[in-house]
């Protein structure tokens, strides 16, 4: 397996184990992350996301297959179940990742899925009929932003 496969293999074999220190490890200082509920993180942020989740998640179920990589860039499948805590309601999400590589570490990071199938799931009828519109989608990303921004105050932008 090359190295940036066996990383991308620890990072979701981490995230599955809720371990969010040895996720935000895998990424390098200057690691950019984006997906369409956070993006546009950068340096430590994208670790601490993860912290966050991973500690957040009581019910967080991980699983993944197909990671590919090479020496510049990589990917992998992902499928996250949980509760969503603000509804109380169940989520599978589906996600496609691309990586790219830098000296053994993520230096960028893309997370794609369906933001409208995941509201759908999250939010419940008012994801059915508002969530695929900027109503929803730009308050829902707001509140995620001010929930990392206020963990990060709280506990610190820990790893990479």
């Amino acid at each position: 397996m090359h190295p940036n496969a066996e990383l991308i293999t620890r990072f979701y074999d981490a995230f599955s184990r809720r371990d969010g220190a040895t996720m935000a490890a895998c990424y390098a200082a200057d690691a950019a992350f984006s997906d369409p509920v956070f993006p546009g993180l950068r340096g430590s942020e994208p670790g601490a996301m993860w912290q966050m989740l991973t500690e957040q998640g009581k019910d967080l179920q991980i699983t993944f297959r197909d990671v590919q990589a090479d020496d510049e860039q990589g990917s992998a499948h992902w499928e996250a179940t949980y509760t969503f805590s603000v509804t109380g309601r169940k989520v599978h999400n589906v996600i496609e990742a691309k990586f790219r590589f830098r000296d053994g570490k993520i230096v960028e990071h893309q997370d794609d899925f369906d933001l409208y199938r995941w509201t759908k799931m999250a939010l419940g009828p008012a994801g059915l009929l508002l969530g695929w519109s900027p109503i929803v989608q730009g308050p829902l990303r707001k509140k995620a932003r001010a929930g990392l921004d206020a963990w990060i105050a709280k506990n610190g932008a820990r790893g990479s």
